[in-house]
């Protein structure tokens, strides 16, 4: 008996995780057009910067209309030196189009999110691409 509830327990939690990571994002990657930011912070070691500067990234994630795809990083210790890892933090957005992307550059999630964070950067560095495949 003790079996065979552990086993129910153990499928049970088993199908809870693949169905919660199933409906994560429904859209998942969008391949039109890709705008990726590396920031360097003036301090990076500064952790009251550091959560300034992601809660108002998060912030732009949960408020644009354009973006699609949302990711926030930092950089791994690179284990071979064609690797940059000089960034304090990388931003990954995507959107449906060369168009959406453009209206992002405007849109007041985007211009608050700049507003409130410049001050905390030394430097950023865009790299735009669109999907050969979309």
């Amino acid at each position: 008996m003790k079996y065979l509830i552990t086993l129910l327990v153990l499928f049970s939690a088993t199908a809870e995780t693949v169905c919660a990571q199933a409906s994560k994002d429904p859209r998942g990657f969008d391949p039109a057009f890709t705008h990726v930011v590396y920031f360097w912070l003036n301090n990076p070691d500064n952790p009251r910067d550091r959560e300034h500067f992601e809660t108002g990234l998060r912030t732009l994630f949960k408020d644009s209309k354009y973006t699609r795809t949302n990711f926030l990083g930092t950089p791994p210790k690179a284990s071979r030196e064609v690797v940059d890892d000089s960034f304090t933090y990388a931003m990954i957005v995507t959107f449906e189009s060369a168009e959406a992307q453009q209206a992002y550059q405007t849109e007041p999630a985007h211009l608050s999110f700049i507003e409130k964070t410049a001050h905390l950067l030394k430097r950023f560095q865009v790299y735009d691409a669109q999907g050969l495949n979309p």
